[in-house]
């Protein structure tokens, strides 16, 4: 029995030992510069970047390390990983990021990698039948598993910061909505009050555009948030960072909600004043 409680002892202080260990490697790549080039990468490939003010892209290179050093990442189809794939995919998703510390991408470690489009195996049940399906892909967030990505959508999507189509952020806002154990579009929020106001917007918001969908009624958010209420969370994700002013003109309770969820106002990083 004593041996047993030693052994257990032993593997206690190992685990806290190693955990302490990553928690300060972790810091230290927070705190690693980026190189020039990684700069321009960003520069070049996250639009958003080279808009926030300094404080914030300060902070947001702190976090691309943080993800790098968190995150592996592997090529398929004859993808082969490098800086430009690590960094654009890091620099977009860490933008959701920006205004709360508490936000992270936990839960998975692995970023798979297809050139372009691929194919995903779906399987339903209708009642005893089942149907398997093999609809093409942009992009794919398995549940406490590996985050999926056609690289030719992604650079495109993070390059274009005004279509409201962003591979990266909809598959990343995906992994904060999982966080609580459910993907249900309601991602942690900072405070419990806020869950009874998100919901008094977001389903009249939800049900307002699977209506419009149905009747191919034009809208600010694209159709395929009707899907189901994830999926209306990861678009109007897209939208709010890539469409902040069109949302706040045609719903700006929807804006609201999300600005206090994100602690961000995107609508001051696209003032064509303050960029030129």
């Amino acid at each position: 029995m004593n041996q047993v409680l030693v052994i257990l002892a032993i593997s206690a202080l190992t685990w806290g030992t190693h955990r302490l260990l990553r928690h300060r490697q972790r810091k230290r790549a927070a705190a690693t510069p980026l190189t020039d080039a990684q700069r321009t990468i960003l520069h070049d490939n996250v639009p958003l970047y080279r808009r926030l003010p300094d404080a914030l892209k300060a902070k947001l290179e702190g976090q691309v390390q943080t993800f790098l050093f968190d995150k592996r990442f592997h090529g398929l189809q004859g993808v082969e990983i490098d800086d430009e794939i690590r960094l654009t995919v890091a620099g977009t998703a860490c933008i959701l990021l920006l205004g709360r510390d508490d936000l992270e991408f936990a839960g998975f470690t692995t970023i798979l990698i297809y050139p372009s489009t691929f194919v995903s195996e779906q399987r339903n049940h209708d009642g005893l039948v089942e149907h398997v399906g093999r609809p093409a892909r942009l992009g794919e967030s398995w549940k406490r598993g590996p985050m999926v990505l056609a690289w030719d959508s992604a650079r495109h999507g993070a390059g274009d910061i005004k279509d409201g189509h962003n591979v990266i952020l909809h598959e990343f806002a995906h992994k904060l909505d999982e966080a609580d154990g459910v993907m249900d579009g309601a991602p942690v929020l900072e405070q419990r009050s806020q869950y009874v106001s998100w919901a008094r917007t977001m389903q009249p918001a939800f049900d307002e555009l699977q209506r419009n969908a149905a009747q191919h009624v034009k809208t600010v958010m694209d159709h395929y948030g009707a899907t189901n209420p994830a999926e209306f969370f990861a678009v109007l994700v897209e939208t709010f960072y890539e469409k902040p002013r069109q949302l706040d003109k045609h719903h700006p309770e929807l804006y609201a909600e999300m600005r206090r969820c994100f602690g961000v106002d995107p609508i001051d990083w696209h003032d064509p004043a303050l960029h030129g």
